[in-house]
């Protein structure tokens, strides 16, 4: 090859490789960060694409996703929000709750974030109010802590002689004495009374369990945290070795052999989170989208834990329930 060919040559492939470049930091960047681990976060990344694919946005084609995992490790949720923000990324989405959330709120407050999953987002100190956020975060309540008259009802109606009832919540959890107190409330009233169980590793979890004896607690509610979810088969195996009637908050639990669950439907809220970020990707502001809380809820009885319970579910739960697993 002559020496004038190979210098255009060279001097093509050049061009090409700067117009590649431009044309790679073009394209958005999405930061994704979920508290827990992959597997439990899969559900929610297909629903949070399909939202995006909405809005005219498909991950590889005009929009790239940067994914970082937890698997639990609370501390490193800061490192990496952090990281994210040294990368620049255009959006950042949180996924499992308040502690994921305010590592990222605490990390920028000029790329925008959408939290999902969090019970007060007011409370914590993430928005300034409902319909106008302010700053740079906004997104969707699962109002867990709300959900505590509906999960008393249940109780009331599946055990009706029961005073006193448990709770599971994670003390790691930054809304942890938030979902306490909304707890107390319900159960006061409903004339129960509330004994709190904090369990934030997998040997907490079994300690719980060994002291409902002693609490003489005939019932059982878990929280809504991702660490739960993910050893949701290690609490509803206790839950049917110490023959506990659990309400949960969500279906996965009664897939797994729970009893009942009650809770948003688990893929509407990331698949409008993925909406949200399409939005603000082409230039709406986070303070100008009001957070939103979930409108659909479920209910799910699985009839063969109640029969190893001796529990017979009453009909005006199973007429109200949207699934029943026999």
């Amino acid at each position: 090859m002559k020496r004038r060919e190979l210098i255009l040559l060279l001097g093509g492939a050049l061009t090409a490789a700067r117009g590649l470049r431009a044309q790679q930091k073009a394209m958005p960047v999405i930061g994704y960060i979920a508290s827990g681990s992959p597997g439990l976060s899969a559900p929610s990344v297909t629903a949070f694409r399909q939202g995006l694919s909405e809005t005219g946005y498909v991950e590889g084609n005009n929009v790239a996703m940067e994914f970082r995992v937890a698997h639990f490790h609370y501390d490193q949720l800061p490192v990496l929000a952090a990281d994210l923000v040294r990368r620049k990324v255009d959006v950042i989405v949180t996924l499992n709750g308040t502690t994921t959330a305010l590592a990222a709120k605490n990390a920028t407050s000029t790329i925008p974030i959408i939290f999902t999953s969090v019970s007060d987002p007011i409370e914590v100190g993430l928005v300034a109010n409902l319909a106008r956020p302010g700053g740079n975060a906004t997104g969707f309540s699962n109002i867990a802590a709300g959900l505590g008259p509906k999960q008393m009802e249940l109780i009331s109606e599946l055990v009706p002689h029961v005073n006193v009832i448990a709770a599971l919540v994670n003390p790691n959890n930054p809304a942890a004495e938030l979902l306490i107190r909304g707890a107390q409330l319900a159960a006061g009233a409903a004339g129960l009374k509330l004994a709190v169980l904090k369990a934030s590793t997998e040997e907490e979890i079994d300690a719980a369990f060994a002291s409902l004896v002693r609490l003489r607690a005939g019932a059982l509610v878990v929280d809504a945290d991702g660490f739960f979810a993910n050893r949701r088969e290690q609490i509803v195996a206790l839950a049917s070795r110490h023959a506990v009637p659990a309400v949960y908050p969500r279906r996965q639990f009664v897939a797994t052999g729970g009893l009942i669950s009650y809770g948003a439907v688990a893929t509407a809220v990331p698949q409008q989170a993925g909406i949200y970020t399409g939005r603000i990707l082409k230039g709406t502001k986070p303070a100008d989208l009001p957070v939103q809380q979930p409108t659909n809820f479920e209910l799910v009885v699985n009839l063969k834990t109640a029969k190893a319970l001796g529990l017979e579910i009453p009909p005006i739960v199973l007429a109200r329930a949207d699934e029943v697993i026999e």
